[in-house]
């Protein structure tokens, strides 16, 4: 019984991982693009587009680096 709870967890673990990782990445980005609105507004062009690549790199990295390829594998 004890191998099969570990056996277990050993299956879950990573995919909580991701999950967590994909949404954190995925809310800090849409956070970073919100932001970035919010100094194009007030007319910091500069920094507007930095947090603009940034917030795209890190939407990208959580819904489909981590959220589609590794959560959602089409090979599995």
């Amino acid at each position: 019984m004890v191998t099969f709870s570990l056996e277990l967890l050993a299956e879950v673990l990573p995919l909580l991982l991701y999950t967590v990782i994909g949404g954190l990445l995925t809310v800090v980005g849409a956070a970073a693009e919100y932001a970035s609105l919010q100094h194009f507004g007030a007319g910091e062009a500069t920094v507007a587009l930095w947090l603009a690549a940034i917030g795209c790199v890190m939407l990208y990295a959580g819904v489909y680096g981590i959220g589609y390829q590794k959560l959602f594998s089409p090979t599995n």
